[in-house]
C-alpha cells in the first residue's frame, strides 16, 4: 500500500512538473510575439536563451517517467499516463522552438520598421497559448470534453492564419518592397499555427490515454 501511495504521489510531481513545462513554454510564445510586436531584440534574446531551461526541463521529466516505470509496477492505466507525459513533452519541447523562431524573426527585422501594427498575429498567438492550457488541463484533469474542444480552437486558428496570409499576399502584391517582411511574417503565423497543431497532438494522447483509442483532432 505504502508503494502505491508513494508512486501516485511520484505520479502527482510528474504532473507538477509537466504543468511547470507547459508555464514556460507558454510563456516564451508571449514573449516571443511580443518582441515582434515591439520589434525588441533584447526580449527575443531572452526567449532563445531560455530555450535550454525548457530542454533541460524535457530531459528531467522523461528521465522522472523512467524511473516510474523502472522502480515501481503500474498498473496499465497508469503506463498510458506516464507514456502520454513521454509524448506530451516531446509536444512542449517543440512548441519551445518554434517560440525561439519566431524570436529569431525578430533579430532578422532589427532595424526595420514593421509594415502595419500587429493585430491579429498577437490574437493568434493568445488563442495557441489557450489551446495549449486546455491540452494540458485535459491531462491532468483526465478530461475527455476538454481534449476533444481542441478540434474547434484548432479550426478557428487556421481560418485565422489563412486570413493573415491573404493580408499578407496582398501587401506582397502592392510592392515588392514588402516581400522580404512579409514572408519572415508569414513565417511566424506558420509557427504560431504548427504550435496549435502540437496542442492538438497532445489532446490526442490524452484522448487516447483515458479511451484507450486514437481519435484524430487535427483535419
Amino acid at each position: 500500500m505504502d508503494n502505491r501511495k508513494g508512486f501516485h504521489q511520484s505520479l502527482d510531481e510528474l504532473q507538477r512538473d509537466l504543468l511547470k513545462m507547459g508555464v514556460m513554454v507558454e510563456e516564451a510564445i508571449f514573449l516571443a510575439v511580443k518582441s515582434l510586436a515591439n520589434l525588441d531584440v533584447s526580449i527575443a534574446q531572452d526567449v532563445i536563451a531560455g530555450d535550454d531551461k525548457i530542454n533541460d526541463m524535457m530531459v528531467e521529466i522523461e528521465s522522472s517517467c523512467l524511473r516510474l516505470l523502472a522502480l515501481q509496477q503500474p498498473m496499465a492505466s497508469d503506463l498510458r499516463v506516464i507514456g502520454t507525459a513521454m509524448k506530451i513533452v516531446t509536444d512542449l519541447e517543440r512548441i519551445g522552438d518554434h517560440a525561439v523562431d519566431i524570436a529569431k524573426t525578430t533579430k532578422r527585422l532589427q532595424g526595420s520598421k514593421l509594415l502595419k501594427p500587429l493585430v491579429d498575429t498577437p490574437r493568434m498567438a493568445e488563442m495557441t497559448k489557450e489551446m495549449l492550457r486546455d491540452a494540458l488541463n485535459s491531462y491532468v484533469k483526465k478530461d475527455l470534453e476538454i481534449a476533444q474542444s481542441l478540434a474547434v480552437k484548432d479550426d478557428e486558428v487556421d481560418s485565422l492564419y489563412k486570413q493573415i496570409f491573404l493580408e499578407l499576399q496582398e501587401l506582397m502584391e502592392s510592392s515588392p518592397a514588402n516581400v522580404q517582411q512579409a514572408t519572415l511574417l508569414l513565417m511566424v503565423c506558420r509557427n504560431l499555427e504548427r504550435i496549435a497543431d502540437h496542442a492538438t497532438n497532445i489532446g490526442e494522447w490524452v484522448i487516447y490515454m483515458i479511451s484507450g483509442e486514437r481519435q484524430e483532432l487535427n483535419h
